[in-house]
């Protein structure tokens, strides 16, 4: 037997690699990637939309000598096999390559060392021209003109990326000034969730800065982790063969009703809370993938306040079946089905902060003015709750008008709006009728109940309206206005 070597054709496969799928942030992300792996503190984003368009990445990290930067620009020059640095971000040795010239025809790289500088560019055009692998190394005065390169001539060592001749970003685009513009946003709102452990400064992790066009990126917290519950230990999952571990952390979001709007629009994005519940997986601190149950279980409602941080080390990259975007893993089965077990407690701590909308109950016989009711043929009815304290207190005071009472309150049972009820809660919408109330209000209201009855009946109507909502919530603001004399 006899073996052929053919050598791979240049302007096709470098043509080819351009169509593996990277979006514009996750193609950015790649190279911040490199950055961390570099040890950068500052990473610097530009774009500059208008006649030479371009977009510059430039880092404060530990530079590239010549054979170096030369390795980094080969196709291929990493075995996905091989041990890693603990904070090495990459894999296959194609993100650098793969990334760039998936949005640009005309990649340069310029790494500074000290006082020696080095360039290496990739020219889709001129690849075609030669049909080989012709990577250019260019002089000082070739490329001392280029986007950003004063600035990194300020710095002791540092990597500068530069895209050009732009046109996978420019497809489609009738005003590519202001497509340019929208496209960044969701840059700085991919990077702040991201990297928001890096950009937190959380232990454990060198501090991280990433700028937009000279802006700051701000992390974006997707567990709200000072406000959520924490319904579970931590636990460990060890993976015997590799003997390391996959950390597990699950939180449940506060109830909707608790959030501000801008945790909200924060926390559900453009997709909503529903899209965003389920695994958040993270590689050395980089967030991967999110939003999936892993074919678990389908995402539903009651579980849209559920999200699970998994922390897994770069030793599993194989085992994660993680692809060269880094926008795709998998669980490897041993790992699939103790998760399973953890999603299947947590979604249903989750059922319970959704149905009792996340607030400390303080009875576990509490009046609710609503009651679902299951009917014979297997659906479910809300009634306004006769029992309740307020409502049977009213219709004992008004006993020759209990009939118009009673069609009042089948009128209002007979038309809650659910259908818009419905979408704004799937859209994420926050209902103001369903609030904290101030300890002002519950005060007032309290005091409003007990104005309308004899005094001698204050202290059995008290003692019923504590064991109902909302006021079982706040019986220690009532007990401290009683103490105050605001409540008589």
């Amino acid at each position: 037997m006899k073996t052929i070597n053919l050598p791979p054709y240049a302007p096709i496969l470098m043509e080819s690699t351009r169509a593996i799928g990277y979006s514009l942030e996750a193609a950015i992300a790649d190279i911040i990637d490199n950055s961390i792996a570099a040890d950068a503190s500052t990473v610097k984003l530009n774009f500059f939309p208008v006649e030479k368009e371009y977009v510059s990445i430039l880092d404060d990290g530990v530079g590239m000598d010549g054979d170096e930067i030369t390795k980094a620009m080969q196709y291929g020059s990493k075995n996905p096999e091989d041990k890693r640095a603990s904070k090495d971000l990459g894999r296959f040795g194609l993100g650098l390559k793969t990334a760039s010239l998936s949005q640009c025809r005309l990649l340069t790289v310029i790494s500074k060392v000290g006082d020696d500088y080095q360039c290496r560019q990739w020219d889709l055009d001129y690849v075609f021209k030669t049909g080989e692998w012709s990577l250019k190394a260019l002089e000082r005065d070739e490329y001392s003109d280029f986007p950003q390169f004063d600035e990194l001539a300020k710095q002791s060592s540092g990597t500068l990326v530069i895209w050009q001749k732009l046109d996978r970003m420019q497809i489609g685009c009738a005003d590519f000034t202001a497509s340019m513009g929208r496209k960044m946003d969701d840059v700085r709102e991919h990077l702040s969730l991201v990297y928001h452990r890096y950009l937190s400064g959380e232990k454990g992790l060198a501090n991280l800065s990433i700028f937009l066009n000279n802006l700051p990126i701000e992390p974006k917290d997707p567990f709200l982790v000072k406000k959520s519950q924490r319904p579970m230990d931590d636990e460990k999952l060890y993976i015997r063969e590799r003997k390391c571990n996959v950390d597990v952390r699950a939180y449940i979001l506060p109830h909707t009703s608790r959030l501000t709007n801008e945790e909200l629009r924060a926390l559900g994005g453009k997709e909503g809370f529903r899209r965003n519940q389920g695994f958040y997986v993270y590689r050395n601190k980089r967030l991967l993938v999110w939003g999936t149950w892993f074919n678990m279980q389908r995402k539903g409602e009651l579980s849209k306040l559920v999200r699970v941080q998994v922390d897994v080390p770069n030793e599993l990259d194989d085992l994660w079946t993680l692809d060269i975007k880094k926008s795709s893993a998998i669980p490897p089965e041993q790992v699939k089905n103790n998760l399973r077990t953890i999603v299947e407690r947590l979604t249903e701590t989750g059922k319970r902060t959704w149905t009792y909308r996340g607030k400390k109950q303080t009875s576990n016989k509490m009046v609710h003015v609503w009651d679902r009711l299951k009917t014979n043929n297997g659906g479910y009815l809300y009634e306004i709750n006769r029992d309740h304290p307020v409502i049977q207190n009213y219709i004992m005071r008004h006993q020759d008008q209990k009939n118009e009472i009673e069609v009042l309150l089948r009128q209002i049972e007979n038309n809650i709006p659910l259908d818009s009820l419905y979408i704004d809660q799937t859209n994420d919408v926050k209902i103001e009728n369903d609030r904290e109330y101030t300890d002002k209000e519950i005060i007032c209201a309290l005091q409003g109940i007990l104005d309308t009855i004899p005094q001698e009946m204050h202290l059995d109507m008290l003692g019923k309206l504590l064991d109902t909502e909302p006021f079982c919530n706040y019986r220690q603001e009532i007990d401290d206005a009683f103490k105050k004399g605001e409540l008589k």
